[in-house]
């Protein structure tokens, strides 16, 4: 009995000593996420990306928040289900993006997540999803756009048409 508890002792000492396996980073982002939340997904102001990736099962959902005057994003916001990495990726994103230009957004690279978050190559489909995220929610808020475009542009049309 007395040889079992030295032994589980043992053990419990030796996982403290563990070396971490996330780098600071990502623990930072896990522990502190920036940007947590969501927006209105019919203001059509906002682009909403939702993705996936079924061998592990993280979801990513990130939001955007566009000025339709000068086409840049203003505020970003996600909700994630998944491992730390995946949440570390999608706040690094939101950080990102925040500020600058659509078109800018769009040339975000995973590999640029993965270097800034320095994550291990079992790790990547994180980052990657993050990438696929930005580019669904502008690729989402340019449906929209195009959309209310469409219908503001046949409003008079209709109501020429009831006159």
């Amino acid at each position: 009995m007395l040889r079992q508890l030295a032994s589980k002792r043992l053990i419990t000492q030796r996982i403290q000593i563990l070396p971490r396996f996330y780098h600071e980073k990502v623990i930072d982002h896990f522990n502190n996420p920036r940007n947590v939340g969501s927006f209105d997904k019919n203001d059509p102001a906002v682009g909403t990306g939702l993705v996936g990736a079924p061998a592990c099962g993280d979801v990513m959902k990130l939001q955007i928040k566009v000025d339709d005057t000068t086409g840049e994003i203003v505020d970003a916001r996600f909700k994630t289900f998944g491992c730390g990495s995946a949440i570390a990726s999608s706040s690094v994103a939101t950080e990102w993006v925040k500020g600058k230009q659509m078109e800018e957004v769009m040339t975000i690279k995973n590999t640029e997540i993965a270097k800034h978050l320095s994550l291990p190559p079992v790790k990547l489909h994180c980052s990657m999803l993050a990438e696929d995220a930005i580019k669904a929610a502008v690729k989402d808020y340019k449906t929209k756009r195009a959309k209310s475009n469409v219908d503001s542009d046949a409003e008079p049309a209709v109501q020429a048409a009831k006159a």
